[in-house]
């Protein structure tokens, strides 16, 4: 089978399709052919500096959407046939950008009619973790207050939506360009970072998702009300710090996204009902994978998610 691995450290030119052994999956595990391949910012990151992953070779990728081709022993949700996306394993080494992976089969859910299969590998990873952010962590809950940072990133535009099925008064942060397309997606106000002092802008809400870290991650935690949470997805920002200099007005924790096959057919779910859609803003093939990365660190994605296909 194809897979693109990489033997070094370093820019998107050191990764490479190879032939790899096809897995088999072991008890508990189910064998997906895949047919899209999300790429997300941490598969740079990781592509770059090796993150959790150590030292290469490895191959990156987890955010996958395909049909299950065999299941192992002990496993009942799944039948070979059957329509499955995810982001199995995760932040361990799954190989995502291949022709296929094997993973726990509840670490997959049934992908949604609705969906096509490259809409499906944009949404795991930045759904769960909008959905993690603002269910597990923040309760969010009708009536509340979400500022959303990089609302049109590949988290934000879907957290936008989900804050938004859940009740909550959402305001996000994005270029005036963007403004019209994440109205359309359910926010209430936009603020132009590039022009705008978000932290003059906006008051008293009950929780930011913050996506950049950074001077923009730490101003806007004059926008939370006392008691307020922020809850940051870079995990290079020093949040130890920050908590120093709010003291106990607010709140600030980092998390990081894990596999949940509850909060994925909670996604499924919201994507049935019509309230969730993953935008994706370019498809690259398999081979491709390097431009992908190219694109997508120099920031010219213009809102939404990259994905590789898979023939």
């Amino acid at each position: 089978m194809r897979q693109v691995r990489q033997d070094v450290l370093g820019e998107p030119d050191v990764l490479r399709v190879v032939e790899v052994e096809r897995p088999e999956p072991a008890p508990t595990e189910v064998l997906v052919r895949v047919r899209a391949a999300g790429v997300n910012p941490v598969d740079w990151k990781t592509r770059r500096r090796g993150g959790r992953l150590g030292k290469p070779p490895f191959a990156v990728g987890w955010d996958v959407a395909g049909v299950v081709e065999a299941v192992g022993p002990g496993v009942t949700r799944f039948a070979p046939g059957d329509r499955v996306f995810g982001m199995p394993a995760f932040p361990r080494e799954l190989g995502g950008y291949g022709e296929y992976v094997t993973a726990r089969s509840r670490e997959l859910a049934r992908t949604p009619d609705e969906l096509t299969d490259v809409e499906a590998a944009g949404l795991p990873l930045a759904g769960l973790t909008a959905w993690q952010a603002l269910v597990d962590t923040a309760g969010v809950t009708a009536g509340r207050r979400v500022l959303v940072l990089a609302a049109a990133g590949g988290v934000g535009h879907l957290a936008v939506q989900i804050a938004k099925a859940l009740g909550a008064e959402v305001i996000g942060t994005a270029r005036a360009s963007h403004h019209a397309w994440l109205s359309g997606l359910g926010a209430d106000r936009l603020v132009d970072y590039t022009t705008q002092d978000v932290a003059g802008e906006v008051r008293d809400v009950d929780v930011v998702l913050d996506g950049v870290g950074g001077d923009p991650g730490a101003a806007a935690l004059a926008c939370l009300r006392d008691g307020g949470l922020s809850i940051t997805i870079p995990t290079t920002w020093d949040v130890a710090a920050m908590r120093e200099t709010v003291g106990n007005r607010v709140r600030i924790v980092n998390m990081l996204v894990e596999p949940d096959y509850a909060g994925l057919e909670a996604l499924a779910g919201l994507v049935r009902d019509g309230r969730l859609r993953a935008r994706v803003a370019r498809t690259f093939p398999l081979e491709e994978a390097a431009a992908a990365h190219t694109l997508g660190e120099a920031g010219g994605i213009g809102g939404g998610k990259l994905v590789l296909t898979v023939d």
